[in-house]
């Protein structure tokens, strides 16, 4: 898969902004605050609903206009598709595949996959749990509509649980409906402890092996997935957390309380690794994001990296580079002197100055 190109209009620092892109490397370079990164969370935006950033809609209009637009040709194979993405105000966003407008926005994900790598993510090891449960779930609503589908239903019905749960004080006749969705959690959860369940197994048999070349050998990770209770359990454990529940008003069981730890050598870097082994591992882990979307759809994703290089060592930033050799990517940099030591192919080369952009002749 492939952008060919997008537009925006009142998006971010850009008023208008219509760019054509390569099928390979298009670097972005300027200043910091110039827009660059804007560009890259308009693509991630437009292929999956969600700022990289989890800004709502609101704050990525440019000040002073009430509505923003973004257009983004994608090619899958030889099939082209055109996406449109009206965002507002004060309304939910528009969205139309091939000029039909779509009735929910998850009917748009998964029919691009993307890949969003930015200095932020160098920190999913050592910050919360939250972190790593977006990235599980990010990552498989791309690949799997059952799991996109059961996600929904069980934040949904979450939100639901814990209103009733802050209002039980006075309106506690209000029990039965918990049962009610209770039962309802349960169906959904499940599902989706069983699908993290399988893709943590499958991002072992990949990240072992890039892990295992990041660190020259030396270090073997293993991911874990932490699920806060067996699927075989939950109904169970809902039921005994009641109590607790209604006291915190919070639902205190379920997969919305899960984790992902990560093991070198048998020691979770989470709380005892250096900078340097959970850098490396966040590295590890969006190498593997990208092997493992190659594997499950049989085409490659889109990579968007904002200014990860300046955050990486010489070697890292190496292989890094010599990863991404076959798959469409953005980047975004202050300077090109690192891809021009390493004789890194810039297929377009983009200058950004204050929201302009212009091609610029490739070095």
């Amino acid at each position: 898969m492939i952008v060919e190109s997008i537009k925006l209009e009142h998006f971010r620092n850009y008023d208008n902004l219509d760019l054509k892109l390569d099928k390979g490397t298009n670097l972005f370079y300027g200043d910091n605050a110039q827009g660059k990164t804007n560009i890259l969370e308009a693509v991630y935006l437009c292929g999956t609903t969600r700022s990289h950033k989890g800004s709502k809609d609101r704050e990525v209009i440019h000040f002073g206009e009430e509505e923003s637009h973004i257009c983004m040709k994608i090619k899958k194979g030889e099939i082209p598709y055109r996406i449109d993405m009206h965002l507002k105000k004060n309304r939910a966003k528009g969205i139309a595949i091939n000029k039909m407008p779509v009735r929910k926005a998850s009917e748009l994900i998964g029919l691009g996959n993307f890949v969003f790598f930015s200095p932020e993510d160098l920190n999913i090891i050592k910050n919360g749990p939250s972190e790593r449960r977006r990235f599980m779930d990010m990552e498989l609503c791309q690949l799997d509509k059952i799991y996109l589908y059961h996600l929904s239903n069980y934040n949904k019905l979450l939100i639901q649980r814990n209103k009733l749960l802050k209002d039980y004080g006075f309106y506690p006749e209000s029990e039965p409906m918990l049962d009610v969705i209770d039962e309802q959690l349960v169906d959904h959860g499940i599902v989706l402890i069983d699908l993290r369940k399988r893709f943590v197994e499958e991002l072992n048999h990949i990240i072992t092996e890039i892990h295992g070349n990041l660190s020259g050998k030396k270090e073997r990770l293993v991911l874990e997935y932490e699920n806060h209770t067996e699927k075989e359990d939950f109904e169970k454990k809902l039921k005994e957390s009641r109590e607790k529940d209604i006291r915190t008003k919070l639902t205190n069981c379920g997969p919305h309380r899960d984790d992902l730890c990560f093991l070198v050598d048998e020691i979770d870097i989470r709380k005892y690794g250096s900078q340097g082994q959970q850098r490396t591992a966040a590295l590890s882990l969006k190498l593997s994001e990208i092997e493992i979307v190659k594997q499950n759809v049989k085409d490659t994703p889109v990579l968007l990296l904002d200014d990860v290089l300046s955050e990486l060592d010489s070697s890292r930033q190496k292989y890094l580079l010599d990863s991404i050799h076959d798959i469409q990517t953005l980047i975004t940099c202050t300077g090109i002197d690192d891809f021009v030591s390493y004789h890194f192919r810039i297929d377009k080369l983009f200058e950004v100055i204050k929201g302009k952009v212009k091609e610029k002749k490739k070095v």
